[in-house]
């Protein structure tokens, strides 16, 4: 599911990461640490096709990461907060907060993807640890217990400290002018890399300062705005070649679904404890009473190049050109599903089977975090073609009930990724596995 485009380079800038006094591990202790109090004291909205969604967008970035700046201690995430006001902010070591303000004020895929790879860039760049670094004064230790005692205070929506002026904004929201700019350049290029197009990450700063109304917007006032931003990142652009388009196409009814979720919290609200935490949408912890697979099958061609045969009693219930559902009724509720089948179309990927298996089930997981992957596979195959196979368990969100994921993949001949999720209760597993077996079998591909 990851793109890792080929890029060629005429000219581009140069970045060399700050003096850093502290280990990697620093970084990442500081970073999970400060993410567990993120996720406690602010709203979030815990969709999961949404999140998914922008755990999709963040690992093609993170996959077209210079060599020299990744660090594989390192794990990314992406989280999004509802709050309204325009603002996103990562941590040390990889988790990301993305407020919905930001999404929605975006006028595309490759806007969001631009303030996301600036983000990103600060993690690689490991601009929290060397800000620190240079006011010694401060010792990680201490930083550590400050940012793990933290509560969220002020208007702007600020992570302080409990008895100190030391916010979390002030090493890893605030930067330095000169580290805005390195996340302006390195982002750019990382966009590139990505298939994205770096002018897009220019336009986003356009966008922000016209939603602010005559207001500096937060983003704005946590990253300090560097002379010249739009024209330096749209020189840097010019020195970058593109090779493919990273966009899912999926931008447009993300922000329709964002539309529909309700009220989005400000800062004041949230300083206010006003803000409603944990998930937003609550499960029925009632089980699902639908059908068990038919014994008879019929053939099905969703796509132009698929063909599959699926029990007769599941309906097609969801689909576009990234793929579709078969659900019996009952077994799906609009927005998940408790019974049935998926197939899906990831992007083009590493041509290594397993590592973009491996890409897909992280993105899976950083949205959905009631799922666990055992860590293996088996070998299968899928109309001839090699394929991996793996058991994974969830809690679902529709009912609350434990429930079994069978998940399979192969890759189409362009590429890209081919993926059968199969979903039941976890007391009925036992009856599905046939009925997922034979679907697998059935399937004939032309692509």
């Amino acid at each position: 599911m990851t793109i890792v485009c080929a890029i060629l380079v005429m000219g581009q800038t140069k970045i060399v990461a700050p003096k850093n006094g502290y280990p990697v591990s620093d970084d990442v202790k500081l970073g999970k640490e400060a993410a567990a109090e993120v996720t406690k004291q602010y709203p979030l909205l815990n969709d999961t096709r949404l999140d998914q969604y922008v755990a999709q967008v963040g690992t093609k970035l993170v996959a077209a990461i210079p060599p020299e700046f990744r660090h594989p201690e390192f794990t990314f995430t992406f989280r999004v907060v509802n709050q309204k006001e325009i603002n996103a902010f990562a941590l040390p070591g990889g988790p990301m907060f993305l407020n919905r303000g930001m999404i929605e004020a975006a006028m595309s895929e490759g806007e969001m993807a631009g303030v996301m790879a600036h983000e990103i860039s600060h993690v690689a760049l490991r601009h929290g640890t060397a800000q620190a670094t240079k006011g010694q004064k401060f010792q990680i230790g201490s930083i550590l217990g400050q940012v793990a005692g933290a509560v969220v205070g002020g208007t702007a929506g600020s992570v302080i400290s409990q008895g100190t002026q030391l916010t979390l904004g002030t090493y890893f929201l605030k930067y330095s002018r000169e580290y805005e700019s390195q996340a302006d350049i390195l982002g750019a290029q990382i966009l590139a890399r990505a298939g994205y197009q770096p002018r897009e990450m220019a336009n986003m700063f356009k966008t922000i300062e016209a939603e602010g109304g005559g207001q500096t917007p937060q983003f704005l006032s946590d990253h300090p705005n560097p002379k010249n931003r739009y024209e330096a990142i749209t020189r840097e652009a010019t020195s970058l070649r593109v090779q493919g388009n990273a966009d899912s196409g999926q931008f447009a009814s993300m922000q329709q679904r964002i539309k529909g979720m309700g009220h989005a919290y400000t800062a004041e609200e949230i300083a206010k404890g006003q803000a409603k935490t944990g998930p937003t949408r609550t499960a029925s912890r009632t089980p699902v009473q639908v059908a068990p697979p038919s014994n008879d099958f019929r053939t099905s061609r969703p796509l132009d190049f698929l063909q599959l045969s699926v029990p007769t009693n599941w309906q097609e219930v969801g689909g576009d050109a990234k793929g579709v559902t078969y659900a019996p009724e009952g077994g799906y509720d609009g927005e998940t599903f408790t019974h049935g089948v998926q197939i899906g179309i990831g992007d083009k990927g590493t041509g290594d089977l397993k590592r973009d298996t491996d890409a897909l089930i992280t993105s899976l997981t950083q949205s959905n975090r009631q799922l666990k992957f055992g860590g293996s596979y088996s070998r299968d195959s899928i109309d001839g073609r090699s394929a991996l196979r793996t058991t994974m368990s969830n809690i679902s969100e529709a009912t609350g009930q434990n429930e079994t994921i069978s998940l399979t993949t192969t890759r189409l001949s362009d590429g890209r990724l081919l993926f059968l999720i199969g979903v039941a209760p976890q007391s009925e597993a036992s009856s599905y596995q046939d009925a997922f077996r034979r679907v697998r079998q059935s399937v004939r591909l032309s692509s």
